[in-house]
């Protein structure tokens, strides 16, 4: 996020007079023609103040600037450029807001009738004078094929299939592109031996391969009995441990035992993470066909990924860059070009490769032919125009999940009970609303596992996103209740996490930062200074604006926390930060957890370093869960095919990303969605572009 400035000015000729509108007080009229000036008017956006200088000559309104604004770059920049200039246009407050940034449309329009208060122009009149676009005559297009939704899997899908040849055309309901591939913060878990080979094995990462040695088939905690084709997996995952641990043999973990991976590695933590007890008692896993598939595809997904332009880690030389996401269980996180200037990447390789791109363009229905094979949709323009789309080869769904719809996630939830309620926060886009799924059970499509979501345990309390706060690899994390104390092992599984952190005062705990070690020869964290930042803004920032505490010694830390932040207040003292902190500094020397186990632990914080030194130091973000990720949707294979309620193929359909269900069961790990949305993606996109 960043300050914007945006400046609209129109030609006075396009301007709609308001010389006679009036404003009265008492019996006193005044003619808003004597009313010239530049005014001000404040509102409150998604991210912080909204500021509007107004510019009115004669009663006119000729230019809305937009002073301040911290709304996220990219979701709002069509309501940044859009509002403004209609409101000169117009000559109105009252507009239609613009998909996907209702918030931001919402501020500015506030924001402005504020200025044309301190203006003194008649508001009433302004009001009366608002503008609703009109739908248009009735319009038909056609392709090969037509992609529903713009996120990562979308865009994927759609470079994919303009690779096979085939004219593509892409639906977005938003304003924007990315949905919440736009939001995710770059991590991509993928198997890399040759990155592995490059790391050393550390002791508590041995330990828990050793756990798994001693696993056995037998073993009722494995659900093998319902579950039985997953035995097989963990053979040879026991194999290949076995393996490795010979073409080492005399190396020490911590010393010169290099990193570890494999597909079976992957694969069963796809499974142990996602296996997983409904509400109801009936148990779900992965479908262990898409488990293999994601776990085999993966890297390569990621240098397709890198061939498009996306910024993606050499496999060589990769071994320092690996890292752990939370949830993600193990170190195979590859870091790539996030956010922004991912989606402007896969844009602009989509439009290379001759994709036509339509945003505020909504899906609203499948359409078949009389065999019932997809062959177009119907959709809808931000202004009601009708649109219908034909697609000789068919569609593929990638409109994402339902995670902004908390009604429709209460509605099917069998998994957290109390634990949700019909407006829980959210990290996604508000557009994720679960439309794609809705229209394919319509025709018939089968859906698996809607009855669980995960909640994302590091977010906002206040907003629900994960921004607002800074935290450092899973391995080297501390969380903390309002006491003071560690409540989880922070390496554990989201869904854990986020039971875990339900169990608080007000569901709220607290992660320490200190920097990272992974840089450090010692591995030690050394402290961070107000500069350092986390998805686009800086410690200094989230000072300032309240999200967190800072302080360059625990003593300082210590009396930060007695001011509000983030919704909290604990108030902790220096001698519960030194008692956790040096508690866990421990666990990392022994590579030892005896409070929770955690299974890889780093981050140990070098307080006699920070406190020596008033350049750096430590920083507590308050967190909470919210809603992230739909775990159910629409049942594929492993050619992304929707299969109907009988387990067959409907013919013109796929589908990919988090519109899809099956791959993750109960609970995605950290860093698989991405791997996921362009493995899944690029398939659906390949076998669209080539069916006839």
């Amino acid at each position: 996020m960043k300050k914007l400035l945006l400046s609209v000015t129109l030609a006075l000729g396009m301007v709609v007079s308001l010389a006679g509108c009036s404003n009265t007080t008492g019996n006193e009229t005044k003619d808003n023609t004597s009313v010239s000036g530049v005014f001000t008017g404040t509102s409150t956006g998604m991210q912080g103040p909204v500021t509007v200088e107004m510019t009115i000559e004669e009663g006119k309104i000729t230019k809305v600037e937009l002073t301040e604004c911290h709304e996220t770059a990219g979701l709002a920049d069509v309501a940044l450029e859009r509002i403004p200039a209609q409101i000169v246009e117009h000559q109105t407050t009252t507009l239609d807001t613009v998909t996907g940034a209702t918030l931001a449309s919402n501020a500015i329009m506030r924001a402005a009738n504020e200025a044309a208060k301190a203006a003194g122009l008649d508001t009433d009149a302004l009001a009366a004078n608002a503008y609703h676009a009109q739908a248009g005559e009735d319009e038909k297009w056609s392709a090969d094929v037509v992609v529903v939704g713009g996120g990562g899997a979308g865009l994927s899908a759609a470079i994919s299939a303009a690779q096979q040849g085939a004219k593509v055309i892409l639906v977005e309901k938003s304003s924007f592109l990315g949905g919440d591939t736009m939001m995710a913060g770059g991590a991509f878990n993928a198997v890399d031996t040759v990155a592995q080979g490059e790391r050393v094995l550390s002791e508590a990462q041995k330990h828990t391969m050793d756990s798994y040695l001693e696993l056995s088939a037998s073993d009722e905690a494995l659900h093998f009995d319902q579950f039985p084709e997953w035995a097989e997996v963990l053979a040879q995952l026991q194999s290949d441990i076995n393996d490795f641990y010979a073409a080492n043999a005399g190396k020490t973990a911590g010393v010169d035992m290099p990193g570890f991976d494999s597909i079976s590695l992957h694969m069963w933590h796809i499974y142990v993470g996602g296996l997983r007890q409904m509400n109801d008692g009936t148990w779900i896993a992965s479908d262990i066909d898409l488990a293999r598939t994601l776990a085999e595809s993966a890297l390569d997904s990621y240098d397709w990924a890198g061939s498009l332009g996306v910024g993606t880690a050499s496999h060589e030389g990769a071994g320092e860059t690996l890292y752990t996401v939370l949830g993600a269980m193990w170190p195979r996180t590859h870091a790539y070009t996030a956010g922004v200037p991912l989606i402007q990447l896969l844009k602009d390789a989509a439009e290379a490769e001759g994709v036509t791109i339509y945003t505020e363009t909504e899906a609203t229905k499948l359409l078949t032919d009389e065999n019932g094979k997809v062959n177009g949709i119907e959709a809808e323009k931000a202004d009601g125009t009708k649109v219908t789309i034909d697609a000789a080869n068919g569609v593929v769904l990638a409109s994402g999940g339902y995670c902004a719809n908390p009604k429709m996630v209460k509605e099917y939830d069998n998994y957290w009970g109390d634990d949700l309620t019909d407006h829980t926060l959210t990290t996604n886009v508000g557009t994720n609303t679960g439309d794609g799924i809705v229209m394919a059970m319509e025709i018939g499509a089968a859906t698996v596992d809607l009855g669980v979501s995960q909640l994302m345990p590091s977010s906002s309390p206040i907003k629900g996103t994960m921004t607002d706060g800074i935290w450092a690899d899973a391995s080297e994390q501390i969380w903390i209740d309002g006491n003071g104390k560690r409540f989880v092992n922070e390496y554990a599984e989201r869904d854990v996490l986020a039971k875990a952190s339900l169990e608080l005062d007000n569901g709220i705990f607290y992660i320490i930062y200190a920097g990272s070690g992974t840089q450090e020869a010692d591995g030690l964290c050394k402290g961070t200074s107000l500069d350092a930042g986390l998805f686009g803004t800086t410690v200094q920032s989230m000072v300032d604006n309240g999200h967190v505490w800072y302080g360059s010694t625990l003593a300082e830390l210590a009396e930060a926390t007695k001011n509000a932040a983030g919704g909290a207040t604990p108030a902790f003292t220096e001698e519960q930060l030194r008692e956790v902190i040096e508690t866990y500094n421990s666990y990392v020397a022994n590579q030892s957890d005896p409070d929770f186990g955690k299974e890889v632990l780093a981050g140990a914080i070098d307080l006699e370093t920070i406190e020596n030194d008033p350049s750096v130091g430590i920083v507590i973000s308050p967190r909470k869960a919210s809603l992230h990720h739909t775990m159910g949707g629409v049942v594929i294979n492993t050619s992304a095919e929707v299969l109907n309620e009988e387990g067959n193929v409907i013919e013109g359909l796929w589908a990919a990303g988090e519109v899809t269900g099956g791959v993750h069961a109960g609970n995605r790990l950290g860093g698989n969605a991405i791997a996921d949305i362009f493995t899944f993606g690029q398939i659906a996109g390949e076998h669209a572009g080539a069916a006839k």
